[in-house]
């Protein structure tokens, strides 16, 4: 769980970030490169970009080794270049720490002690590979990041103008809850609670496309905290007109598991699901269990017969809106 304390002075400094910034954006898609989860709306979208990454990104998994970045990389900024710029001047003492930090249990690569050292040749590499990632990862989808993001923005716009800006963060997270100045984000299977004290600095909230796992909190001293939570409706962004079938929910899922959610407009048996597919029953036994750990579908067993069914959250996929 993710504890945020505020004051009355941070009530009125809550934020949502007007635009994306690409940096930030850019990292939420290298943590999910890195992430051995959710293979199935992910695995995909990861192989391809790992086969088009170029070699000269390669340093940034130096940075992260374990999925944790330095916090001298936690900048903002409305373009990549002000962004890489925000990095490349933060302070010596700052870049030392996150670098100590980071490799505190394992030595450094070559490059790693020598930006740690503040070595010129080795803020190059990693402004190469900075620019490298994202031509290759972001770039070709920032048109749809910005129009994600403009449809975020608005629906939080309405939400606090109509019910008020706690209505408005407790939509952020399911079963979170706003009391007494606390807001509490549950993080099922997370150990401990991570407690967050504005002091009067204000949040900054602001929605990302890649990650879905839980907030992301940038807490730097002197700086208002900025939460990054995950947004959208799950499914990994590819450029358009990317895909070779022509449907992105068949790019991600596959043709074979697109077309048995379609099936399911009503319960169905595994024995009725493949008679329908026109596949083996264990077929379609694999596909629904695959379909399931994703959270996509549902199986309830009725005596000796199982039932599959559609989530609502296949049902928001297939039909761009909530089910009936």
């Amino acid at each position: 769980m993710i504890r945020i304390h505020f004051t009355a002075d941070d009530l009125a400094r809550v934020r949502f970030a007007p635009r994306p910034s690409p940096v930030p954006e850019l990292h939420a898609a290298l943590l999910m490169l890195g992430a051995p989860h959710e293979e199935l709306l992910f695995g995909r979208w990861r192989g391809r970009l790992l086969r088009s990454l170029p070699s000269a990104a390669g340093p940034l998994a130096d940075l992260a080794p374990e999925g944790v970045a330095p916090s001298f990389l936690d900048v903002l900024g409305d373009t990549p270049e002000e962004g890489f710029a925000l990095i490349r001047s933060a302070r010596p003492e700052t870049v030392r720490a996150g670098v100590e930090q980071v490799y505190a249990r394992r030595p450094a690569p070559p490059w790693i002690r020598a930006l740690h050292a503040g070595d010129t040749g080795a803020w190059r590499t990693l402004g190469r590979a900075q620019r490298a990632a994202y031509e290759s990862v972001l770039a070709p989808v920032w048109p749809q990041v910005q129009d994600l993001h403009r449809a975020e923005f608005a629906r939080h716009a309405v939400t606090v103008s109509g019910q008020g800006l706690g209505a408005a963060l407790t939509a952020l997270a399911p079963g979170s809850r706003l009391r007494d100045g606390v807001w509490e984000w549950p993080l099922p299977g997370a150990p401990g609670v991570r407690e967050v004290r504005l002091r009067g600095r204000g949040l900054l909230l602001r929605p990302t496309f890649h990650w879905r796992r839980g907030p992301l909190v940038q807490d730097l001293a002197d700086r208002p905290v900025a939460l990054a939570y995950p947004a959208g409706v799950g499914l990994p962004i590819v450029p358009e007109g990317a895909g070779r079938t022509g449907e992105p929910l068949a790019d991600v899922l596959g043709r074979t598991r697109l077309a048995l959610l379609r099936c399911l407009e009503e319960a169905l048996t595994t024995t009725a699901l493949a008679r329908r597919m026109g596949v083996s029953n264990a077929t379609a036994s694999t596909h629904a269990s695959a379909l399931r750990a994703a959270g996509l579908l549902i199986t309830t067993r009725t005596g000796r017969s199982v039932h599959h069914t559609r989530t609502p959250l296949a049902e928001l996929l297939l039909t761009g809106g909530p089910a009936d």
